[in-house]
C-alpha cells in the first residue's frame, strides 16, 4: 500500500490552528504518510509537527463551506483545524482517519524515521539479561542464566534469557511453565543486597477447581528461601477474584503445599476499570465550567488516585517484606503482564538507589516492562479519547509513571531525573518515532527485527545534550530505602501530564516561580531526613527494625 492512495489532498492554504491559551495560527497545513504539519508564515510561530500515530479521536463539524476539525491526541492535547472549503475538509478528515487507524505495525513511523543526530550509543544494545546477571554473581552464586525460552516455545512473553534458581534445571521449568498461565514461571525482579532476599514475578498457577499441584513450582519457589525462613506470596487480586479464576482453570497458591510461603491478597484494578477511570479523569480536567465543588467531585469520581493508592500501598508491602521482614516474595496476579509489573518495578524504586538514576531507571522499563512481556501495543492502542476501545486497552504503565512520579514529589532530591523525563516516556509509550514500544512481548520485537529496521528511544535520550533535559539540578544521590506516603493528602493530581495542555502560560510561570522556593525547602529538608535517616540505620540491630518516622 502506498501512503499517497491515503492523501486525497495533501496541502490546504489558509488553514487556522487553535489551541487552548494560545492565540490562533493561521499556515499551510500538509500531510504527510506519518505526520500533520501545519506551517505558518507569521513571525516566532512554532510549527506544529503531529505524528499521525499520536491521534486518539477526530471530530468534523460543518458551518457553510467551512469545516472544523477537533483533534484529540494520545498525549491528551486537543487542537482544532478551521479549514475553508467542504471538499478540502472532509478530505482532510478523511485522510488523516485512516492514516491514523493503520493495522500493520510495519507502516508506522519508527520504520522509516532516519535519526537527524549522530548515534554514539546503541540503546537496542544497552540493557541484556548477562549484565544484569554478572552483577548479581558478584554477591551470590544461588542463581542461573537459562537459556530454555531461547526459542520462546516455552513462553513467548519471556525474553530469551532469564535468572532461576541454580538448583532448578530446564526442564524441570518447563513443567513449571505448563502450570503457570502462558507459560509465566517464576523468574527473578530483584535481589536485594543487604539481607540477600529476593523477589520473583510470574502468572498465576493453573490449580483449577480440582486443586492441582506441580512439586517442579514448589521446587522452584522453595529455592528462593534461606534455612528457617518464610516468604510471603502477594497475589494482586482479592480473594474473591483469585477464587473466581479457579473455576476457570487458574486459581492461587494452595497453603498445604506451600506451607513456608503466607499468601495476601490486595485489590489493584486492571483493563477496562482503568480504561474507564482515565477517561473520567481526562474528561474533568477538561471541564471548562471553573466550578472548584463540580471539579474535585468529577476527580474523586474519576477514582485514579485511588488507583495511585493501591499501587503504592502494595509495592511498599512488598518491600517491607524484603526489607523489614527479611522475607522472600512472590508477586503475581493472573497474566503477570500488568499489575504484577508496576509492583516490582515500583518495590525496586523503593528498595534500590540504582533504579533512581537515569540509566538505572531505563534498565528497570526495559527488564520488568519490555522484557517482562507487558503488552505495550495492545495497551496503549488508544488513549482516553478513542470512541471504539478494545477490552485490552488500559494505562498500565501510565499510572506506574504516576506513582513514581508521586514519590519524586516527596523525596525531590533522591531521583537523577525529573518530571520531564517520566511525561517523555508516557509520550513515547502511545506515540513514538523510535520502534522500543512496539509489539507487545520480545518475542513480537524479534519477529519485527525492531534492533535491525528502528531505532531506540535510548539511544536519543541518553545523548548528552537530550540528558541534561531530563536531569534534576537537585539530585543527592541517596544509599536508603525511601518510603513513601500514600496518605491522602500526600497523592495528587500530575498536572504534568493532565493539565499539561489546559493551563495558560501565565498560570505556569506563577506556579514555576512557587515550585522554585518550594523544591529549595524540600531539599534542605530531604537533607536534614537523610542526616537522621542514616543515625537511625546505625541504631538497627539484628533483631529489630525501628519504624522510619
Amino acid at each position: 500500500m502506498e501512503f499517497a492512495e491515503l492523501i486525497k489532498t495533501p496541502r490546504v492554504d489558509k488553514v487556522v490552528l487553535h489551541r487552548p491559551f494560545h492565540p490562533p495560527v493561521g499556515g499551510t497545513l500538509c500531510l504527510t504518510g506519518h505526520h500533520l504539519i501545519l506551517s505558518s508564515r507569521q513571525d516566532n510561530s512554532e510549527e506544529l509537527w503531529l505524528l499521525h500515530s499520536n491521534i486518539d479521536s477526530i471530530e468534523k463539524r460543518f458551518v457553510g463551506s467551512s469545516g472544523t476539525i477537533t483533534i484529540k491526541c494520545k498525549d491528551l492535547r486537543i487542537i482544532q483545524l478551521e479549514i475553508t472549503g467542504m471538499d478540502e475538509s472532509l478530505n482532510v478528515a478523511n485522510s488523516i482517519e485512516a492514516l491514523s487507524t493503520l493495522d500493520s505495525i510495519t507502516l508506522m513511523y519508527p520504520f522509516f524515521y532516519r535519526p537527524m543526530f549522530e548515534v554514539t550509543e546503541d540503546g537496542w544494545h544497552s540493557f541484556f539479561p548477562e549484565q544484569e546477571f554478572e552483577l548479581l554473581s558478584a554477591e551470590t552464586d544461588d542463581w542461573r542464566l537459562s537459556y530454555v525460552n531461547r526459542d520462546f516455545s516455552v513462553c513467548q512473553s519471556y525474553p530469551p534469557i532469564v535468572i532461576v534458581p541454580k538448583s532448578i534445571d530446564d526442564e524441570s521449568l518447563r513443567k513449571v511453565a505448563a502450570f503457570r498461565q502462558g507459560g509465566r514461571f517464576p523468574v527473578l525482579s530483584y535481589y536485594h543486597k543487604k539481607n540477600s532476599m529476593v523477589m520473583m514475578r510470574s502468572s498465576q498457577p493453573l490449580t483449577g477447581t480440582n486443586g492441582k499441584r506441580c512439586k517442579e513450582d514448589e521446587k522452584l519457589i522453595n529455592a528462593t528461601l534461606r534455612p528457617g525462613k518464610r516468604g510471603y506470596i502477594i497475589d494482586t487480586r482479592t480473594l474473591n477474584v483469585a477464587q473466581q479464576a479457579r473455576a476457570k482453570g487458574g486459581g492461587f497458591e494452595q497453603d498445604a503445599y506451600y506451607p513456608q510461603w503466607r499468601r495476601i491478597h490486595k485489590s489493584i484494578e486492571r483493563f477496562n476499570i482503568l480504561q474507564e477511570s482515565m477517561i473520567k479523569l481526562v474528561e474533568a480536567c477538561n471541564d471548562q465550567s471553573h466550578n472548584m465543588d463540580r471539579w474535585l467531585s468529577k476527580l474523586e469520581a474519576s477514582n485514579w488516585l485511588s488507583h495511585i493508592k493501591e499501587i503504592l500501598t502494595t509495592a511498599c508491602l512488598a518491600a517491607q517484606c524484603i526489607d523489614r521482614e527479611g522475607a522472600s516474595v512472590l508477586v503475581h496476579g493472573s497474566e503477570g503482564m500488568d499489575s504484577t509489573l508496576q509492583v516490582t518495578s515500583l518495590a525496586q524504586i523503593i528498595l534500590d538507589p540504582k533504579c533512581r538514576t537515569i540509566r538505572g531507571f531505563e534498565a528497570l522499563v526495559e527488564k520488568e516492562w519490555l522484557q517482562a512481556g507487558h503488552p505495550f501495543q495492545h495497551r496503549c492502542a488508544q488513549s482516553a479519547y478513542s470512541n471504539s476501545k478494545q477490552k485490552w486497552e488500559a494505562p498500565t504503565f501510565l499510572l506506574f509513571l504516576d506513582c513514581v512520579w508521586q514519590i519524586l514529589r516527596q523525596f525531590p532530591c533522591s531521583f537523577q531525573f525529573n518530571e520531564r523525563f517520566l511525561v517523555t516516556l508516557f509520550e513515547h509509550a502511545y506515540a513514538s518515532q523510535f520502534g522500543t514500544f512496539l509489539g507487545n512481548s520480545e518475542f513480537e520485537r524479534t519477529k519485527l527485527k525492531l534492533q535491525q529496521k528502528t531505532m531506540s528511544l535510548w539511544s536519543w535520550v541518553n545523548q548528552p545534550k537530550e540528558l541534561h533535559k531530563f536531569t534534576n539540578p537537585l539530585f543527592e544521590a541517596n544509599g536508603l530505602v525511601i518510603w513513601p506516603s500514600v496518605a491522602p493528602q500526600s497523592l495528587q493530581l500530575w498536572e504534568g501530564v493532565f493539565l499539561r495542555w489546559n493551563r495558560s502560560s501565565r498560570y505556569l510561570d506563577d506556579a514555576n516561580e512557587e515550585m522554585v522556593h518550594i523544591i529549595q525547602y524540600n531539599k534542605e529538608l530531604q537533607i536534614k531526613v537523610n542526616a537522621l535517616r542514616r543515625q537511625l540505620a546505625e541504631l538497627e540491630t539484628e533483631d529489630g527494625i525501628l519504624e522510619t518516622p
